[in-house]
């Protein structure tokens, strides 16, 4: 079995591949940059890798891309097939394109239409099978056999592994005396390469895995002491909703992870809220489960700390949702529902408060036939946003009260 020095020793190969790519522009070296926004809520010196506006949109361009050329060198590989909920099958698509050769791509039938899209403009094959990674991955190994197709495993691999290992020489290159170093988890092929480099080079790092509630594998896996496989995967994280990690990411989990924590959707979409704002990057779940587990104080930290934003592909209307939600969260968005006499003006009277208040409205709804409320009544309720300051929304009651509107306030 594969064990840490030589992953590391195969990044140090891979690192050299990667490289040359950046040098000809097709694989980006991603930032490095701190923010004092994360900074201050985790008490530390939080730094973010922001794989999320590298090539493909994801990290996974780097282990695709050192895997497939190795393979296409010393096999001669022509056409590749692999499974993926989107990040991987977009690095296999845009590294098989460069060297040219064929990829065919098996994604869950739910996987978002952005990632779908874009595999496909990498010129790939795509088909649409379960409803889960790992039921599109069982269909993606038959088709393979069947094509004499060469199988790129999403994690369980080796030169994929040692591929995302680069991510870790690049921090080291970037950063002195790091302490800690905090990655994304699904099937574990990220945080297997990046420690086994970081652990290799200084085993002080601490190195700690973050998983989503709805797809808590490794996590179960680590704690247990054995592979335990999930039944069903339910998050917005869909880049790391996998059933089971691979035999050989377990083994390197469990000799190199620090810790693994749990952080819920609505701690991912609080931190895509806050990447978003105070580093002006777009991450998706998967790529924001680093960050929700600092702002969420599910970890605790000291020194400098690295969290990995692992990708950015994330479709637009589940970004706006998980906004919404976040904005919600932070009472910055609420819903004031109150009983309106149902004559005309009356609407219009509240709004006119509101609008002097500096709140936005948002949307507005009325229930006249409900028959629990009072004949010649109307409940409305206005979806808003708050003005930013101190206690905005009781403020915005009490006015309203004072006027004679008998309205309250609630998250929606």
């Amino acid at each position: 079995m594969t064990t840490p020095r030589e992953i590391y020793e195969r990044s140090l190969e891979a690192l050299k591949v990667i490289k040359e790519a950046q040098a000809r522009g097709l694989v980006h070296r991603t930032p490095l940059i701190r923010s004092e926004t994360l900074s201050n809520i985790a008490g530390a010196n939080v730094w973010l890798k922001l794989e999320a506006l590298q090539k493909t949109g994801s990290f996974k361009v780097r282990g695709a891309y050192f895997a497939i050329n190795n393979i296409v060198n010393k096999l001669g590989v022509k056409h590749v097939v692999t499974a993926s909920a989107g990040n991987h099958a977009q690095g296999v698509a845009y590294s098989a394109s460069l060297v040219g050769i064929k990829a065919t791509v098996v994604m869950p039938q739910y996987t978002p239409w952005i990632k779908i899209a874009r595999t496909k403009r990498y010129g790939a094959d795509v088909i649409l099978h379960g409803e889960s990674y790992s039921e599109a991955e069982d269909y993606a190994v038959k088709l393979a056999k069947e094509l004499g197709a060469y199988y790129v495993h999403a994690y369980n691999d080796p030169d994929v592994i040692a591929g995302q290992g680069t991510i870790g020489f690049e921090i080291l290159e970037d950063l002195n005396n790091v302490d800690y170093v905090i990655v994304p988890v699904g099937g574990g092929g990220l945080i297997s390469g990046i420690a086994s480099v970081i652990k290799t080079v200084n085993p002080r790092v601490k190195v700690i895995g973050v998983q989503s509630e709805g797809a808590p594998g490794a996590y179960l896996s680590l704690k247990s002491g054995r592979i335990v496989t999930i039944e069903k995967v339910d998050t917005i994280a869909d880049g790391i909703a996998v059933k089971r990690i691979g035999d050989l990411t377990f083994k390197l989990m469990s000799e190199l992870l620090d810790d693994i924590v749990l952080v819920n959707d609505l701690e991912i979409a609080k931190a895509i809220l806050t990447i978003a704002e105070s580093v002006k990057v777009i991450a998706e779940g998967a790529g924001a489960a680093s960050v929700a587990a600092l702002i969420s104080d599910k970890v605790k930290v000291s020194g400098n700390v690295v969290a990995i934003v692992s990708g950015g592909n994330i479709d637009m209307n589940m970004l706006f949702r998980v906004i919404s939600k976040a904005l919600a969260l932070e009472g910055r968005i609420v819903k004031i529902s109150g009983l309106l006499p149902d004559r005309p003006g009356m609407l219009g009277r509240v709004t006119s408060i509101l609008g002097e208040l500096g709140v936005n409205i948002l949307d507005v709804f009325h229930e006249r036939f409900d028959p629990t409320i009072t004949p010649g009544y109307a409940e409305v309720s206005f979806i808003v946003e708050l003005p930013p300051e101190e206690d905005a929304a009781k403020k915005v009651i009490s006015r309203l009260r004072e006027l004679g509107f008998n309205f309250s306030i609630e998250k929606p």
